[in-house]
This record gives structure tokens, C-alpha cells and sequence, in this order.
């Protein structure tokens, strides 16, 4: 099972600025630009986790 990267908002659903640095940490981590990402969604369709595995796995 790989490692997984996951991002949640501090106020319940994710920001933009929050969604940046889930990117820019994904990077860092060696994540490549092309591997899917999951996310929750809220009922009200707002993004609450965004997240992305580590290892070749998904």
C-alpha cells in the first residue's frame, strides 16, 4: 500500500489558497502532474479533501 497525501480545509471545505499548497506539497513529494487525484465533495459540491498516492499504486 503506498503513502497517501491528503489535504482537508481548516474551515470544513478546501480553499483555493488550501488547494494550492496541496498541489505545491503533491510536487514536492514527487507526485507526477499526470497521476489522478480523489476528492470529497460536500453536498453543497464544495471540494472538503483533495488527495494523491505516493507510490505507484492508486
Amino acid at each position: 500500500m503506498s503513502a497517501t497525501l491528503r489535504f482537508t480545509g481548516a474551515d470544513k471545505d478546501l480553499t483555493l489558497d488550501e488547494f494550492a499548497q496541496f498541489v505545491e506539497d503533491a510536487r514536492k513529494a514527487g507526485v507526477p502532474g499526470d497521476k489522478n487525484i480523489r476528492g470529497e465533495v460536500s453536498p453543497t459540491k464544495t471540494i472538503k479533501a483533495a488527495e494523491a498516492t505516493l507510490g505507484k499504486d492508486d
